[in-house]
């Protein structure tokens, strides 16, 4: 029951933990301006969806790739701890998120399967761990780089909004334009100043 799960849950944490593989000092940093995002997740499942809309939205410049595995189950540990081996082996993408919809701790547990978790700890490539609803967590969620709350929370935090970014470009632009005509102005008034000056008239004296 969810007794004995929970006193397994805790025995590997504390395991995991004592080898380093939850150390922050340990997490990579996510790419600020991915360009091509991996998701490991279930091809049928309401998560896929949700983080698909967001990064359309957000920034549908970017490339995604999904690696479709079973989120629940006997064989599913097994399948994202090889998705996430084979996408670093294939090394086509900047960022990768994992996860599932919500569901009971039965539900959730592939993500707390020592394999999965020392899949996430190897991988290369940054991973956003986005299990299950806000409330919960799973040791995926502690192994990963970066811990969503949701899937849909994992995409916004994967991307970068384009129009806040076309916003940020005009704004630099104008600053730019604006900087130059200064300059540009100042440049006119110490030549004025330099004209209007007695040697320019009497050099000899």
């Amino acid at each position: 029951g969810e007794g004995e799960l929970w006193i397994e849950y805790e025995k590997l944490k504390k395991k995991l933990e004592l080898e380093g593989i939850f150390d922050l000092d340990k997490k990579k940093k996510l790419p600020k301006f991915p360009k091509k995002i991996g998701i490991i997740t279930s091809s049928e499942g309401a998560a896929l969806r949700d983080i698909l809309h967001i990064i359309n939205r957000r920034s549908p410049h970017l490339i995604s790739y999904l690696y479709p595995v079973s989120v629940q189950g006997r064989q599913s540990a097994k399948q994202i701890a090889n998705a996430i081996a084979d996408m670093n082996k294939m090394n086509e993408v900047d960022l990768l998120i994992i996860g599932r919809g919500g569901g009971s701790i039965e539900d959730l547990w592939s993500f707390n399967e020592e394999d999965v978790v020392r899949a996430i700890f190897k991988s290369k490539i940054p991973i956003i761990s986005a299990v299950g609803h806000e409330t919960d967590t799973t040791l995926s969620d502690y192994a990963a780089d970066l811990r969503a709350p949701t899937p849909s929370a994992a995409a916004e935090l994967a991307t970068i909004n384009v129009d806040e970014i076309l916003q940020t470009i005009d704004y630099l632009q104008d600053r730019l334009i604006s900087n130059v005509e200064m300059r540009v102005l100042n440049f006119f008034e110490k030549i004025n100043g330099l004209e209007k000056r007695h040697a320019f008239y009497k050099p000899n004296i």
